[in-house]
């Protein structure tokens, strides 16, 4: 072993070790300064104004504000109660396209020429109205209804008469041909026959004859207040209904 000479710097010469304090001392250290972060924050919160000392426009404004909130929480809390209430009033009163195609009224061909009015007619009462058209054409269900009468029938040659739900009967007559049958139940814009020249008739055309109450009434007036026109030859706005519920 090499012998250390007395010139080598002694590397810990002059060096004291100081000594490791007890862990009791740590926790006095650590405890003490947890006191004085309270102490500092209880000073601190002593300074903190009293709610007697601030400006009474300031207090007002919060309270204010805090109304302002409650309320938007309200009307929002409302309007979401409102809008669930409208949705099912809504889902009560919908209506099925078949409902809805019930009470529409159409005219009763695709083409035709207005020839004759109601009225007194050579000396008596021309109960309806005629549509001159082609011989063959067909003829539709100006509105929904039940079918009780189809075949001859007298003066108006072949003919159909469908009844509606409200008791008003319409009657086509004159027809080439008859495409239903008593009993039948019909919609608007069904084919009912067509167009012909039979009975008492002096030409093609559809004799359409409307009667209310068992009495005829002028068709062009009536069927004007359901949104059909015969001499403009405008269907009524809800025409679509019935062919999507056909």
């Amino acid at each position: 072993m090499r012998q250390r000479l007395s010139s080598e710097p002694d590397r810990y010469r002059g060096r004291r070790r100081v000594p490791t304090p007890p862990r009791s001392r740590y926790a006095i250290v650590v405890t003490s300064a947890f006191i004085g972060a309270g102490v500092v924050a209880i000073g601190a919160g002593s300074n903190l104004p009293n709610a007697k000392d601030v400006n009474p426009e300031v207090l007002q404004s919060l309270k204010s504000a805090n109304s302002a909130s409650e309320a938007i929480a309200d009307r929002s809390t409302d309007e979401k109660a409102s809008r669930s209430e409208d949705r099912g009033v809504a889902s009560k009163t919908k209506v099925s396209a078949e409902e809805a195609a019930a009470d529409v009224w159409l005219l009763p061909l695709e083409e035709y020429e207005y020839t004759s009015a109601f009225g007194v007619r050579w000396g008596q009462l021309h109960a309806g109205i005629d549509l001159a058209a082609p011989e063959g054409l067909p003829y539709k269900s100006i509105h929904a209804g039940k079918v009780i009468q189809a075949g001859y029938y007298g003066g108006y040659g072949y003919s159909v008469t469908v009844q509606n739900d409200d008791g008003t009967e319409v009657i086509y007559a004159h027809s080439r041909r008859v495409l239903v049958n008593v009993g039948d139940k019909v919609k608007a814009g069904q084919v009912l026959g067509q167009v012909g020249n039979t009975g008492n008739s002096y030409g093609t055309h559809l004799h359409l004859e409307i009667h209310v109450g068992g009495q005829p009434v002028d068709p062009i007036p009536f069927l004007r207040e359901r949104g059909v026109d015969i001499k403009l030859q405008v269907e009524s706005v809800y025409a679509g209904m019935a062919a999507a519920a056909s």
